[in-house]
């Protein structure tokens, strides 16, 4: 199983690795966290972003996640791209996220193009409500938003599912807040 290392803006790791344990019901193993502070030391985060990916190494490798291309976080986990066993993604959302967790167990090329597709299929438009469309029927939007982008209409609310919730979890370990 490989690794995840998700290196990001602060609190946005800290709340992706939250999300995921809400999902899963509790934190799957070998996924670790640095939120990059705004006053970070990006030669200290550096650092430690290299002991995480030693503490976090499994067989088939780490998979490092950031948010956003050529920001400090991104240019912090590029640095570790050139590590053996290492895969670098910017661009991280939940469903990449999600993605990754779920294919941990392939090869690590596999893995990211899991992941990459996950983030990818993640991204939609959601049109709204047509007061023409009837209660319970979803507007239908023949535009296209953007090229590749689908428009999703919203179901009706008495199809929509029910959000789970797991109280109690409790999501603590090595890889907090870098100061």
């Amino acid at each position: 199983m490989a690794g995840i290392l998700i290196i990001a803006h602060a609190p946005l790791a800290s709340a992706l690795k939250e999300c995921v344990a809400h999902i899963y019901g509790g934190l799957p193993a070998r996924i670790g966290v640095i939120d990059v502070l705004p006053d970070s030391d990006p030669a200290q985060v550096v650092a430690f972003a290299h002991s995480e990916i030693e503490r976090l190494r499994e067989e088939n490798g780490t998979l490092v996640l950031t948010d956003m291309f050529g920001a400090t976080p991104a240019n912090i986990a590029s640095r570790l791209a050139a590590l053996p066993g290492v895969r670098v993604l910017a661009g991280v959302n939940l469903p990449m996220l999600v993605r990754g967790v779920c294919y941990r167990a392939c090869d690590l090329d596999t893995l990211v193009d899991k992941a990459l597709a996950g983030a990818a299929k993640g991204v939609h438009a959601i049109a709204p409500m047509s007061a023409s469309a009837g209660a319970g029927k979803p507007a239908v939007e023949t535009e296209c938003v953007a090229p590749g982008v689908p428009v999703i209409a919203p179901a009706a609310a008495d199809t929509a599912p029910a959000a789970a919730t797991n109280p109690g979890v409790s999501v603590a370990g090595p890889g907090g807040p870098v100061r």
